[in-house]
């Protein structure tokens, strides 16, 4: 079923990094509409830098990047993002001195998500729809920066490190939302995360990133069950990764 979905992103044997130095090394890969994509990996395996090169800000030498069979390989970012393709960065880049509200209007696009869905899906910020960017939590803030992102009503969602920093209870919360907004909207995600456990059970495929090269690529399901596979590229075994 899966193949006859539309294909949203592509990469073909992608190379890309900073300057003359190469993080990237032929990546390919395709995500689907609503084939939700974990992608795993130790720090500094490249998984930031892919999101970075998807949306234009890393120097690609080789390969090309598709969206919607559109060649965009050369496509300036804030084209990128008109066409469809959002990111929340690790970094969240709220606007500190604008209220909740006003974060999330000033981003607003046409299409499904507008203020009172992005309330429904995070009542915290519905509470705290006057406060300013700056008097916010850092849970709060990653709230804000998902549901700002949303505004702009994305095809694909980046989400780089969601849940970095957390409280548990706070992780749950966000996980949940994360889970929602794929179900009652459709928006297809693709997720960097460090908590294996939580990003397999949001997604249903998953690739593992080393030293810029997928080196591993299957269901969800799958690499949740596979102990050997998660212990040999993560260095963790799901068991205990809650602890």
């Amino acid at each position: 079923m899966a193949s006859m979905a539309e294909t949203l992103l592509e990469l073909k044997s992608v190379r890309a990094g900073y300057g003359d130095a190469v993080v990237l090394d032929d990546i390919s890969l395709q995500v689907t509409q609503g084939e939700n994509l974990a992608v795993l990996g130790r720090n500094g395996m490249g998984k930031s830098t892919l999101f970075l090169t998807i949306m234009g800000f890393t120097r690609l030498t080789r390969g090309s990047i598709e969206w919607q069979s559109r060649d965009i390989t050369r496509l300036a970012s804030h084209r990128r993002a008109r066409l469809g393709l959002g990111w929340v960065a690790q970094e969240r880049e709220i606007f500190p001195s604008l209220t909740v509200e006003e974060n999330l209007t000033v981003m607003q696009r046409p299409g499904p998500w507008n203020l009172k869905k992005v309330f429904d899906l995070f009542p915290r910020l519905a509470e705290r729809s006057r406060a300013m960017g700056n008097q916010l939590s850092g849970g709060e803030q990653q709230m804000l920066a998902i549901a700002r992102s949303l505004m702009t009503n994305p095809t694909l969602l980046l989400l780089d490190e969601p849940l970095e920093g957390l409280a548990p209870i706070l992780v749950e919360e966000l996980a949940a939302a994360i889970g929602r907004m794929a179900v009652e909207q459709g928006t297809t995600i693709v997720l960097i995360e460090q908590h294996a456990d939580v990003a397999l059970s949001l997604t249903r495929r998953a690739l593992v990133l080393e030293r810029g090269a997928i080196v591993h690529s299957a269901a969800s399901e799958e690499l949740s069950a596979d102990a050997a596979t998660l212990d040999r590229y993560l260095g963790l075994k799901l068991e205990s990764a809650g602890d």
